[in-house]
């Protein structure tokens, strides 16, 4: 099992949803940094969970305690080791799951993979909880990035078929992320942010659940960061993006519409502004061009599949009887999961782009 990622900035994660607990050790962050114990707790309070009836009742204090590399609040240089425990476990509503698949689940693939000896309670390590120490070594980027004033925000695009406004690509600016990075549920518009929560509650009264798209951006990169080919930002982006359970798609700038577009629509024009520094008229390709920053902000959507643990009656297979079945899940669980995964949309693009500036 595989659970390590990057090359400069080194991420490995260990435990499982119903262990002792989970955690990340951090391998490349410079001594001297200043760690803010207080912002990294409240970037753990955006994702953790129980917090509101549109997310699940499992209540976690996700309080990380910091094992190594770092000394009187500042880093060491030393790899960082970090644990948040599990409290709130209840490993016998997972007891059927044993034997049947949940359907969209990694049940099956990691029954295939593993022989049988995964860990199933909760998801094993296979479960949307691992994402918690992803957020603290997000937090941990974000202040490495905030010493050079790059800054990064996400707010939800989109739930089912309601669809918030889009965003400017080119005037993407520290208003608009204050504006929206304190929301529990953060929108553009209110008023379709309220439609949306009420579409969630629906799917849950109906045993069912929702997906979404995550708009993310990135603020003040300086061009010329990145690669062609295989260490393109977009490469490196999505490979730690793709690495979020529930992402199934990942767009940079117009994405898949700029596939409807002529080249002279497509093409990002370029100008000299009043302070001499080159800017775009357009953002259609998302801050990226060659697979390098051109100091346009980074902007990408990212597509979060429905929460697959349903309390309606699904058919599956039983791999002891070796029959077709049918289970109903039984739980807590999210009826969406979209509001909860923006902080840890926001950790991996932190993550990525330390890891390719430093």
């Amino acid at each position: 099992m595989s659970d390590v990622w990057g090359q400069n900035l080194k991420i490995s994660l260990f435990g499982e949803s119903h262990g002792e607990g989970i955690g990340v050790v951090i391998d490349g962050v410079p001594s001297g940094l200043k760690i803010d114990m207080d912002f990294i707790k409240s970037e753990m309070a955006r994702r953790a969970p129980g917090k509101n009836k549109l997310s699940t009742k499992r209540k976690e204090a996700d309080e990380p305690r910091i094992l190594s590399g770092v000394f009187n609040g500042t880093t060491t240089g030393a790899a960082i080791c970090a644990v948040i425990e599990n409290t709130d476990t209840k490993s016998k509503d997972y007891s059927e799951l044993k034997k049947k698949m949940r359907p969209g689940h990694s049940d099956y693939a990691a029954y295939l993979k593993y022989v049988g000896f995964n860990d199933y309670r909760g998801g094993g390590h296979f479960s949307g909880r691992i994402t918690a120490p992803i957020v603290f070594a997000g937090a941990v980027a974000k202040q490495l990035l905030a010493q050079k004033g790059i800054r990064i925000c996400s707010w939800i695009k989109s739930i089912e078929d309601i669809e918030d406004v889009s965003l400017d690509k080119i005037n993407v600016d520290e208003v608009l992320m204050d504006a929206v990075q304190g929301s529990d549920f953060p929108v553009l518009t209110k008023e379709l942010g309220e439609k949306m929560q009420e579409r969630i509650v629906e799917a849950s009264m109906d045993c069912d659940s929702l997906g979404g798209v995550v708009q993310c951006a990135a603020i003040n990169i300086p061009g010329g960061i990145g690669s062609p080919f295989f260490r393109s930002v977009e490469s490196v982006l999505a490979s730690i993006l793709f690495s979020v359970p529930a992402v199934k798609g990942v767009e940079f700038g117009e994405g898949f519409n700029i596939s409807k577009l002529r080249g002279s629509q497509a093409n990002d024009e370029m100008y000299y502004d009043a302070d001499g520094n080159v800017k775009t008229y357009t953002n259609n390709n998302g801050g990226l061009t060659g697979g390098i920053t051109n100091g346009m902000p980074i902007t990408f959507n990212v597509a979060i599949k429905p929460t697959p643990s349903i309390s309606k009656e699904q058919r599956t297979i039983d791999i002891e009887a070796k029959e077709n079945t049918t289970l109903v899940i039984h739980g807590r669980h999210d009826p969406c999961i979209v509001h909860r995964v923006i902080p840890v949309i926001e950790s991996v693009t932190a993550i990525a782009l330390a890891e390719l500036i430093l």
